[in-house]
């Protein structure tokens, strides 16, 4: 019997989030083309019945320019340091840069073994793969590598296997019917925050934080109470969230309501308010507030 940690790691839109959920088989992180979607370490568990897989999804590893920007790139190589595997996520479909750079020698740093994993096949032909891999492998001495379309469903499997040859001997974490440990309140604060991603635009995303502050059952079984605050940096951007009449946050309101009530199988009651906290994101004291976890 086997079992690990195995953390997933990239530059930002290098398919992580989209990885995770395809192959859990549940929508465990978020998903968005806008960068800096994960902002929490978010755990997946596959189990098999040799083996039982946990996949530490992570933010993508940029370049950054405020106490967020470094504090999600220290979620990246503690995260790490603390795994038994690591996958290295490139997109196929475009030239490696700085951040891959970079973050391949943190990679080096940690003496984790690697596995490459080429991600977005489906948008690139074989050439390019091939450049990729030995663009790649120049970086890192991988112990393995798997070229793959998570869309597509698409080589998958084969990384599963891999990933369970690599692991060592150990007992079953968790239940084996668990897919994720993350707590309600983590994944409410992150639906809430995708229902804003999809719907607004501009500099509004990259500028709003989501703190779910009370997670309530009425009676045993009942309904859920939910309430949070949605932070951003400038009026400008409250308005815009708010919209005409109330519009848009109605509109958020109910589509996190709906898959809210999908994920628990109750009736959800949400209350959602909008705050202006100015210049959040070069505070340090406030993003360990809202992201650690």
């Amino acid at each position: 019997m086997k079992s690990g940690f195995v953390a997933v790691v990239g530059k930002p839109n290098t398919g992580k989030s989209t990885l995770l959920n395809a192959l859990t088989g549940k929508k465990i992180s978020i998903v968005s083309e806008k960068p800096q979607t994960t902002r929490f370490k978010l755990r997946g568990i596959i189990t098999r019945p040799e083996a039982q897989i946990i996949l530490v999804d992570t933010p993508g590893f940029h370049q950054a320019r405020d106490a967020l920007g470094a504090f999600l790139n220290s979620q990246v190589t503690g995260t790490m340091k603390e795994v038994d595997l690591v996958l290295f996520l490139v997109d196929a479909s475009r030239a490696l840069s700085d951040e891959d750079r970079k973050l391949a020698a943190e990679v080096k740093q940690t003496g984790r073994p690697a596995v490459l994993v080429l991600t977005k096949k489906d948008l690139c032909s074989e050439e390019h793969i091939e450049m990729a891999r030995k663009s790649a492998w120049e970086l890192l001495d991988f112990v393995d590598g798997i070229s793959l379309s998570a869309v597509r469903g698409e080589g998958l499997e084969d990384l599963v296997n891999k990933i369970i040859s690599l692991l060592p001997e150990g007992p079953f974490l968790y239940p084996e019917d668990m897919v994720t440990d993350s707590p309600l309140t983590i994944q409410a604060a992150e639906i809430i925050r995708e229902k804003i991603l999809g719907n607004t635009y501009q500099e509004v995303p990259h500028a709003v934080a989501v703190e779910v502050l009370r997670v309530e059952e009425r009676t045993p079984g009942g309904m859920l109470e939910i309430e949070a605050d949605i932070h951003v940096e400038k009026d400008s951007q409250k308005k815009i969230i708010i919209g005409q009449g109330g519009s848009m946050i109605k509109k958020v309101g109910t589509l996190a309501r709906e898959e809210l009530e999908f994920l628990t199988g109750k009736k959800v009651f949400l209350s959602l308010r909008v705050k202006v906290s100015e210049k959040w994101k070069e505070k340090e004291s406030f993003v360990r507030k809202i992201y650690s976890s």
